[in-house]
C-alpha cells in the first residue's frame, strides 16, 4: 500500500512539473505596450533648430544643419525656411521567441512558419555567439498629433509591423546575405575589426564615425547584416548591435530613406550606405530608458552600453528588447 502510495505521489510530481514546464514554456512570449506619454524621452527630439537658430537643445548632441536662412524647394513649389530636429520614426524589438510581438503587450502571433529561435552558444575559446529575431515596426510618433500639427516635414505612414525577420531566410544564413553587402569581404580580417575600437571611442565621446562604417562602435562589427553575432556580450550590448544592423539593412535594401543634411530638406531620399549619424536609440523594454545620464536619455549609434545598460536585462520578462528610434531630420519648412 505504501509503495503504491509513493508511486502515486511520484507520479503526481512528475505531471505537475510536466504541467508546470509546459506552462512556462507557452508563456515565454511577455511584453507590453509603450506609454508615449511615459515611456519616452522627449528630449531625444532636441536639439530643434530654424535656420541656424537653436530653438530647444536641453544639452541634445546634435550634427549639423544647413544654416541658409531661407531654402526652395521645386515639387511642389516651396519656399521656406530649413527646420532640423529628431524625429521619432521606428521601433524595433530584439526578441528570442519568434513571432513574440513584446511591443504588443506580449502577443505570440505563431502562425507556423519555421523560424529558428534565439540562442547562445559558448565556443571552446570561451567567446560566445547569439542570434535573435528583430522586428521592424513603422512608429510615426509626432505624426499621431497631426489633427493638431499638419505638418509636411514628419513621416505620415501609419502604424506597422513592416519587416519580421522570421521571413527573411537570410536573416539566419550569414552565407547568404553577402548578396546583400558583398563588401563584407573587405573586412573580414583582424585589422579592419581592430579599427572599431576607434569607432566606440568616437561614439562615446559623440557620434560615430562614417568613414569607419563596417563598424556599430562599442557594440562591433556591423556586419553582416543579419541576426548572427559572433562575440555576444550580454543581451543589451547584443539587442543594441542587431538594433543598428536591422537600421542598416533595411537601408541597404532600399526599404528605408535618409531624411538629413541638404538632400533631405525637400523630402526622403536612398542611401545606400548608411549615415551612422542619422540614428539615435532609446530603450522601451523591459526598462524605459526616461532617466537621464549625463543630461541624456537615448544615445547615437555603436555608444558604449556600460552606463546606460545597468540593471536593464534580467531572467524572463527582461531578456527580449525594445527600443525607439529617431532619425536625424532636416526640412524645408514651407512658408507659402
Amino acid at each position: 500500500m505504501k509503495l503504491k502510495l509513493i508511486n502515486f505521489l511520484i507520479g503526481g510530481f512528475a505531471f505537475a512539473v510536466a504541467c508546470f514546464s509546459q506552462s512556462s514554456i507557452a508563456n515565454t512570449c511577455v511584453g507590453k505596450f509603450p506609454n508615449p506619454i511615459t515611456d519616452i524621452c522627449w528630449e531625444c527630439m532636441y536639439p530643434i533648430t530654424i535656420a541656424s537658430t537653436t530653438l530647444i537643445s536641453d544639452g541634445q548632441e546634435d550634427t549639423p544643419n544647413p544654416s541658409e536662412a531661407l531654402c526652395t524647394c521645386g515639387n511642389p513649389p516651396t519656399v521656406g525656411v530649413p527646420v532640423s530636429f529628431w524625429e521619432p520614426m521606428r521601433r524595433v524589438e530584439v526578441v528570442r521567441q519568434p513571432f513574440c510581438m513584446v511591443s504588443l503587450g506580449g502577443v505570440d502571433l505563431g502562425v507556423g512558419v519555421n523560424a529558428p529561435a534565439a540562442g547562445n552558444h559558448t565556443n571552446d575559446d570561451g567567446t560566445t555567439t547569439a542570434f535573435y529575431q528583430v522586428h521592424w515596426y513603422i512608429d510615426p510618433l509626432l505624426f499621431y498629433l497631426q489633427a493638431v500639427l499638419d505638418d509636411k516635414c514628419l513621416d505620415n505612414e501609419g502604424f506597422d509591423m513592416s519587416y519580421p525577420t522570421e521571413l527573411d531566410p537570410l536573416w539566419n544564413d550569414d552565407e547568404g546575405t553577402r548578396l546583400v553587402n558583398p563588401d563584407l569581404y573587405l573586412f573580414l580580417n583582424i585589422p579592419a575589426s581592430a579599427a572599431c575600437a576607434a569607432d566606440c571611442v568616437t561614439a562615446t565621446a559623440g557620434f560615430p564615425s562614417n568613414t569607419l562604417y563596417w563598424c556599430a562602435g562599442c557594440q562591433g562589427d556591423l556586419y553582416p547584416l543579419d541576426g548572427n553575432v559572433s562575440a555576444a556580450i550580454g543581451g543589451v550590448e547584443t539587442s543594441m548591435l542587431l538594433a543598428e544592423r536591422m537600421t542598416a539593412k533595411l537601408q541597404r535594401e532600399g526599404l528605408m530613406a535618409a531624411a538629413s543634411g541638404p538632400d533631405g530638406m525637400c523630402g526622403y531620399y536612398p542611401q545606400i550606405i548608411m549615415d551612422k549619424t542619422n540614428y539615435k536609440y532609446q530603450m522601451l523594454y523591459p526598462i524605459p530608458q526616461t532617466a537621464q545620464i549625463a543630461g541624456k536619455c537615448c544615445q547615437p549609434l555603436g555608444r558604449t552600453t556600460v552606463l546606460w545598460g545597468a540593471g536593464k536585462e534580467f531572467p524572463y520578462i527582461g531578456e527580449d528588447f525594445v527600443y525607439e528610434v529617431f532619425r536625424k531630420r532636416n526640412c524645408c519648412q514651407g512658408a507659402f
